[in-house]
């Protein structure tokens, strides 16, 4: 029978990777399986730009809306999730695409996960704290003395990723790095096609200012707002995320919208950067254009045979 076939579908936010996905799932009976680190979250829609209604209508779509928003998601669950809707997926007759741009996750799926120590609540927390008190950047300080090659690799600001490689360090003694070198990421559970959408620079910038104007026009503001009036706390990590962050400040009356939108257009083209680079390190990608639809398609059906 083979390795169990997958389409994945990444690159940086804004390039299309939905849209795409959902266009090229619906030609050939495939369902998607989403590879976000924060459309797992509920009632976080318009800044996590989930699939529309309309699309989720057209494929069906897994691993969004799994968790709330004050809870814990990592890789180790991403991968346990994904790897049960891909099963299912498959018993049910259906083809699969990976589609997102959160590339840790893509990387455990497709080529394994690294294993490390399992997190501990309570040094997270005050690593957390320490963040908090010390100012900005005094976890990636820190890392920088404890593992150098991690420090190099992960934004100041990715406080999550950082927490981890803190932990890791400080529960076994071993870098994160070390632990990654010696696993190698050389498992291959699956016969994939990696599909990377780059949009060129102006292309993409563009596309993104579009995007921040329009989450803010359907209602990015008031969504931040109805998730504190159901409780949920303005410091929860997730919605230190980009766009909820900037829109806060608005919320607060620390700044104004077109003040924020432009940061938050900032940040979102930092992280595309980020997420560029990322994946220009996985060997196997196949890089295109975004418009570059029938010809990704015919690259699609000669993989699957249709």
């Amino acid at each position: 029978m083979g390795k169990p076939q997958l389409v994945v579908i990444a690159g940086p936010t804004a390039s299309g990777k939905t849209a795409l996905g959902v266009e090229l799932a619906g030609r050939c009976n495939a369902e998607i399986v989403s590879a976000d680190s924060r459309q797992v979250y509920r009632y976080l829609d318009i800044g996590t730009a989930k699939p529309t209604a309309h699309e989720r209508r057209t494929v069906r779509h897994h691993l969004l809306d799994v968790v709330e928003p004050e809870a814990g998601f990592d890789v180790a669950r991403f991968r346990r999730l994904a790897q049960a809707a891909i099963d299912d997926i498959r018993r049910r007759g259906k083809r699969v695409f990976v589609v997102g741009g959160t590339g840790l996750y893509i990387r455990a799926l497709t080529r394994g996960l690294c294993a490390g120590p399992p997190a501990d609540a309570a040094l997270r927390a005050r690593l957390r704290q320490q963040e908090d008190g010390a100012g900005g950047g005094f976890l990636h300080r820190r890392l920088q003395q404890l593992d150098p090659p991690a420090a190099r690799r992960l934004h100041p600001h990715d406080t999550l990723r950082l927490v981890r490689a803190l932990e890791v360090v400080l529960l076994s003694g071993t870098p994160l790095s070390q632990w990654q070198a010696q696993h190698g990421f050389r498992e291959q559970p699956f016969d994939t096609l990696m599909i990377g959408l780059k949009p060129d620079r102006a292309s993409l910038y563009e596309r993104i200012g579009r995007r921040c104007r329009d989450m803010v026009q359907a209602g990015l503001v008031e969504e931040l707002h109805g998730l504190w009036q159901r409780g949920y706390s303005p410091d929860l990590p997730v919605l230190q995320t980009i766009g909820y962050a900037q829109m806060r400040r608005v919320l607060e009356n620390r700044s104004g919208l077109e003040e924020a939108l432009a940061d938050m257009a900032r940040h979102t083209r930092r992280l595309a950067k980020r997420q560029l680079t990322w994946f220009r390190g996985e060997p196997e990608i196949c890089w295109s254009e975004p418009e570059q639809v029938d010809q990704i398609w015919t690259t699609v059906a000669r993989f699957f045979e249709i």
